[in-house]
């Protein structure tokens, strides 16, 4: 890894804020102040990506998934139902599936749950179509490892449409290879049922399945209103275009905003060695992801908002968890003066 002594003259921008927590020890540091900065460049292609290995099986399904999301627009697939389903649908599949346990629960182990709570929302995961449990967390403990340094798999310092999404068409070696999955998922690879993940692909059929379940309650529900064969497919083929594949395209869209727009645009709460920010539209739909330099300052942490109007959905749920007794041990933010609750 280049240290800060090897890289080129860059243009450091100060931006005075609350000391940071969990600085990596490589951060660029501001010779005026002699503390971690800010800083303003543009970053090289990661190491290992050139020359390019195609993922074309990732590159054609979202290119698919995204065409086949269009006809959601067409009069005769319009629902009302249909509608509410997207932020249904991002609630449970995002909110639950991608933040609370892809990240919050198996990146950073922020809280507890009983195994089986686990892997069932893990399953919620795996119908966003954004990998393995291990294969995401893989890269996103490299991006924390490395954050907006060269070797992050996916900083929007190289350019803003690679950290939002052109990353994920070429091959990392560093996270898309079983080396680079188990150096970072030791913990995982310990898991029967994330191992098992790894070595087959059955784990596909779960996003066909969704898709089926979604289908078959939308012909009911329209039998039952209509009463008629064809009232009842009208339903079913808008809860597939929207509930479904406009849904997925939904979820992939913030997912990955988190990755590019809250490392370029926001405010400080701290200074963090890397270009971390704190968003509020990507907040607001990421249900609290986009409180991000937050989450930088105290990666650990269970709760990503940590002043009181910065509002934190997937926290809250943890927090209901916990109320219920299924949640345990929160790893709360520093700032807050306790770290386990």
């Amino acid at each position: 890894m280049t240290t800060t002594a090897s890289r080129p003259a860059e243009t450091l921008v100060r931006t005075p804020k609350v000391a940071a927590r969990d600085v990596p020890p490589d951060a660029f540091i501001d010779p005026e102040t002699g503390g971690p900065s800010s800083v303003a460049r543009t970053l090289a292609l990661p190491e290992g990506v050139q020359p390019y290995t195609y993922r074309w099986h990732v590159i054609i399904a979202i290119a698919l998934i995204h065409l086949a999301a269009i006809p959601a627009f067409f009069p005769q697939f319009f629902s009302w139902t249909g509608v509410a389903l997207i932020p249904i649908g991002v609630y449970f599949f995002g909110c639950l599936g991608i933040n609370l346990c892809y990240h919050r629960l198996l990146t950073h182990r922020g809280f507890v749950v009983p195994k089986w709570i686990e892997h069932g929302f893990a399953m919620l995961a795996l119908c966003n179509l954004q990998g393995t449990p291990a294969s995401w967390v893989a890269a996103h403990r490299r991006h924390h490892q490395h954050a907006d340094h060269e070797p992050d798999p996916h900083s929007p310092l190289v350019h803003f449409l690679w950290g939002h999404i052109l990353w994920l068409f070429v091959s990392n070696p560093h996270v898309d290879t079983k080396e680079g999955i188990e150096k970072y998922c030791v913990d995982l690879m310990r898991d029967p049922v994330y191992k098992s993940m790894e070595n087959n692909r059955a784990w596909l059929l779960l996003y066909p399945l969704s898709a089926l379940i979604i289908m078959a309650a939308g012909f009911g529900l329209g039998y039952w209103m209509t009463g008629t064969t064809a009232g009842a497919w009208q339903l079913s083929l808008s809860w597939l275009f929207w509930g479904v594949l406009l849904r997925t395209v939904v979820v992939w869209h913030i997912t990955w905003s988190v990755n590019s727009i809250t490392h370029m645009f926001g405010y400080r709460n701290y200074e963090t060695g890397e270009d971390s920010r704190n968003n509020w539209l990507v907040a607001l739909l990421s249900g609290g992801e986009g409180w991000h330099n937050n989450h930088h300052a105290d990666q650990r942490s269970a709760a990503h908002g940590h002043k009181w109007w910065e509002i934190d959905p997937t926290y809250l749920t943890i927090l209901f968890l916990r109320k219920t007794g299924i949640a345990r041990d929160l790893v709360q933010p520093r700032s807050w003066g306790q770290r386990k609750v």
